[in-house]
């Protein structure tokens, strides 16, 4: 069973998205400035609709910290919505006219009704606000091991970003990408991802795009071989594939893995001794096909993931769709929506992500504190270097 866990509450237009933090040691220092960055970060980005205009998302912190750390307690938090008229029947009318790509009509047929705006709701990507926040919040964990994560967007349209993230460059990326309308840390690429979503709204149309992800200072051995759903990767994928409009995600090489003969998939090992007392352990590799994860548990590489958001489903042209209620030909309904959330979206994987790797850092190291959990994780490392054991 996973040991941290999250579970998020609220509607697009409700009074606010609320977060439900289990697992969360005692004694972690609860960093706000961090949790706040990244949810201004989610609502930034080039592309972004009316609706960020208005919010201006913070933490407000309900339960489980004292004195700005965690009692052991669950930590509820909230973020208020600025526009919440989910009951004023002319400002949030019924939408009977489902949008292609949305879950309007799945969900209206699920639950019995012709009426969208209920599925709608809740299914809107205003819900990543939860995701953002308890990220962040996992992030504060991960600090604490010298874990860190960084995501940004690869690509949007025919724009992509050449670049290759190292452990050596990733902080300047950090700097380039936050100086990016696309959060995008190429400055070319950004200028060609701004044009095709320039041109896109010009045709009252929308852009997707892909995002990348990449863990750096696991160690070796968070997550699992013995169950299928405890694997790391497995976790990860699933975390990823959960953000509202992705349709895609690989892991390291991910689907180039079926081109390629193994000599050219899989990661030669190599053992440095200047490196024994670093989280890898001095195991290195010769590259990061694996993307940092074998067998369901991370070997030392950094994490990388990827993952593909299809375009928006609001369109200024819309789309030809059927009127639940005459069952008639109509054209799909309009709500306020973004041209293009892609650089939100690699805000909001980023830190599902992160969430997936504490987890994993937690169950591998147990302990209901902070105390127990460093001593825990600095004699695991300790009995590591000094393999094979004296009893084996």
């Amino acid at each position: 069973m996973p040991r941290l866990t999250y579970n998020t509450a609220g509607e697009s237009h409700g009074r606010g998205c609320l977060i439900l933090v289990n697992g969360v040691p005692k004694g972690l220092a609860i960093d706000i400035d961090l949790i706040n960055l990244e949810l201004r970060r989610r609502q930034g980005g080039y592309g972004r609709g009316g609706r960020m205009k208005i919010e201006t998302d913070t933490i407000d912190l309900l339960t489980g910290v004292r004195r700005g750390h965690a009692i052991g307690a669950p930590i509820t938090m909230a973020v208020w919505n600025s526009d919440h008229r989910l009951d004023d029947a002319e400002r949030t009318p019924a939408l009977h006219r489902p949008r292609p790509g949305h879950a309007d009509l799945a969900g209206s047929i699920k639950w019995l009704t012709t009426d969208c705006r209920e599925t709608l709701e809740r299914a809107s990507a205003r819900e990543t606000t939860s995701r953002v926040a308890a990220g962040a919040l996992a992030k504060c964990l991960l600090k604490a091991f010298g874990i860190e994560v960084f995501g940004f967007v690869r690509q949007v349209g025919e724009a992509r970003g050449e670049f290759e993230v190292t452990a050596d460059n990733w902080r300047q990326l950090v700097e380039q990408r936050d100086a990016s309308e696309c959060y995008c840390p190429d400055h070319a690429a950004d200028e060609a991802m701004k044009d095709f979503i320039n041109d896109q709204k010009m045709a009252k149309d929308t852009a997707g795009g892909v995002v990348e992800c990449h863990v750096f200072g696991c160690p070796i051995g968070l997550g699992t071989c013995v169950n299928w759903y405890e694997k790391l990767d497995a976790r990860i994928a699933c975390a990823v594939m959960g953000i509202q409009a992705f349709k895609g995600v690989e892991i390291g090489m991910g689907f180039g893995v079926g081109n390629l003969p193994g000599s050219q998939v899989h990661d030669e090992i190599f053992y440095d001794e200047s490196q024994k007392d670093t989280p890898t352990l001095g195991y290195a590799r010769g590259s990061n096909n694996a993307g940092g994860l074998e067998g369901g548990m991370t070997n030392g590489q950094p994490v990388v993931v990827r993952g593909a958001m299809k375009p928006i489903s609001t369109l200024g042209k819309p789309l030809r769709s059927v009127d639940l209620n005459t069952k008639q030909p109509s054209e799909a309904g309009w709500e306020r929506s973004d041209i293009s959330a892609i650089s939100a979206a690699s805000v909001v994987m980023e830190n599902v992500v992160a969430f997936e790797v504490a987890d994993a850092l937690l169950a591998k190291l147990g302990g209901d504190s902070m105390t127990e959990c460093k001593a825990n994780y600095d004699n695991f490392l300790a009995t590591a270097r000094r393999l094979p054991l004296a009893d084996e």
